[in-house]
């Protein structure tokens, strides 16, 4: 699927456009990650000092002696972090359904999920439990799923071929909004992977001015998140103690926010 067809779908848009902890900028994805680290104290306040004065805020690459040198001390400060939500623990990846042998899910049993090489406390446990549900053969019967018709569902399927062509999105944003199309862009506070400080960055690029300052939002009395509301219809929030994506780690909060926004509501 190219973008060239989703540009073609625009016209089905009724309610705009929702984009969650969006990977956006290669360039500015990178470059964020480090301030972001610093600002939830992963790094110390002279490595981040060292690496700002010698990359000059360009971090993909290292362009000098020194700069390789403060990214190679940050990586090991990265070192056994979870990728997607800096407070959860870092688990082994989760088993592949290709390694087990494909058996109803009664038939799998206890006693597998206990030895597994993940703990209880692991999220990536549930990955591997909704695959094991999603190609159960009872499960696809009561989808509709004919025998033979639709291969094994894997969440993440990382051998399938594709090209990389698209390393910035930054202007396809600008031209939805620029058509009208209303626009809601949320990031999970804790996310290193596509921090919120990255999709600030390139929000910002868009040099729309802001119509509701900075404030938080919140869901029972309770705040759950930040928000800004810019010109051209377009709404920021962060979902505090959330990772990537959002959703998975706050569902109750990000209900609430997106039936807001197609409501027309404010947060």
């Amino acid at each position: 699927m190219t973008f060239a067809y989703l540009y073609s779908q625009i016209q089905r848009l009724t309610k705009g456009v929702i984009a969650g902890n969006p990977l956006t900028d290669n360039t500015t994805t990178f470059n964020a990650r480090v301030p972001f680290l610093h600002g939830m104290g992963i790094i110390p306040d002279e490595l981040y000092e060292a690496a700002r004065e010698s990359c000059g805020g360009e971090y993909r690459w290292a362009s000098n002696a020194h700069c390789a040198d403060s990214l190679q001390a940050i990586q090991e400060c990265m070192r056994g972090l979870n990728t997607v939500h800096v407070l959860e623990p870092a688990c082994e990846e989760y088993p592949s359904l290709t390694i087990h042998k494909q058996q109803p899910l009664q038939d799998h049993g206890r006693k597998m999920l206990t030895e597994s090489a993940f703990s209880s406390v692991c999220r990536n446990a549930t990955y591997f439990l909704s695959e094991l549900w999603t190609n159960d053969e009872a499960v696809r019967e009561s989808l509709g799923i004919h025998k033979g018709t639709v291969p094994s569902w894997l969440r993440c399927d990382v051998n399938l071929p594709y090209t990389h062509e698209i390393t910035s999105a930054v202007d396809d944003h600008a031209a939805l909004i620029t058509r009208g199309y209303r626009a809601m862009i949320y990031s999970g506070d804790h996310d290193p992977k596509v921090s919120y400080v990255d999709t600030q960055a390139w929000i910002r690029r868009l040099k729309l001015p802001i119509t509701d300052p900075w404030r938080p939002w919140h869901v029972d009395d309770q705040i759950v998140g930040y928000t800004r509301t810019f010109s051209n219809n377009l709404t920021y929030a962060t979902v505090k103690g959330a990772g990537h994506t959002a959703p998975e780690y706050m569902p109750r909060e990000c209900l609430a926010m997106i039936d807001r926004w197609l409501s027309g509501e404010p947060l």
